[in-house]
C-alpha cells in the first residue's frame, strides 16, 4: 500500500474535502503509486498556465469555489520518479474512479475529455455541492 508524502498533503490542502477523500482511497486502491502536484490554484498562477497553453481556461476548478475549496487536483505518476507515461494515467484514473463509487462522490477524468486531454487531472463536476 503506497502514502501520500507530506507535500503531497500540502498539496490538498484547501482542497474539498470529498476529492481530498477520494484521493486518499484510490491510494489504497492503486497499482501506480501517485503524488499529488497541485490542488489549489491563485489566479496569477492560472493565468500563467493559460498564458502558456498548459490550460485553455481562467475558469479552473483549481480556483477556490464557492465554498471556499478548490474542486480539482492533478496527479503524477510515481515510478522511482515522475513518468507521463499515459497507460500509467489510466492505472491511476482506474483507482480514482473505483474509489469515487465506493465512496459515493463523483468525480471527472481530465485523460476521458474529448479536447485537451489531462490525465494527470481529476475533479468534482462543475457545480458540485452547489
Amino acid at each position: 500500500m503506497f502514502r501520500l508524502s507530506k507535500r503531497s498533503e500540502q498539496n490538498l490542502q484547501g482542497v474539498h474535502p470529498d476529492l481530498a477523500a477520494v484521493v486518499h482511497k484510490a491510494l489504497s486502491l492503486t497499482f501506480v503509486d501517485f503524488m499529488v502536484t497541485e490542488g489549489v490554484r491563485t489566479p496569477e498562477r492560472q493565468r500563467q498556465l493559460v498564458k502558456k497553453g498548459a490550460s485553455q481556461t481562467l475558469n479552473s476548478l483549481h480556483l477556490p469555489q464557492a465554498d471556499g475549496y478548490a474542486h480539482a487536483v492533478d496527479l503524477a505518476a510515481w515510478v522511482g520518479e515522475v513518468r507521463w507515461d499515459w497507460p500509467l494515467y489510466h492505472k491511476i484514473a482506474d483507482a480514482m474512479k473505483m474509489a469515487s463509487s465506493e465512496l459515493g462522490i463523483p468525480i471527472e477524468w481530465g485523460g476521458d475529455w474529448s479536447t485537451l486531454k489531462d490525465g494527470p487531472h481529476f475533479q468534482l463536476p462543475r457545480g458540485y455541492g452547489a
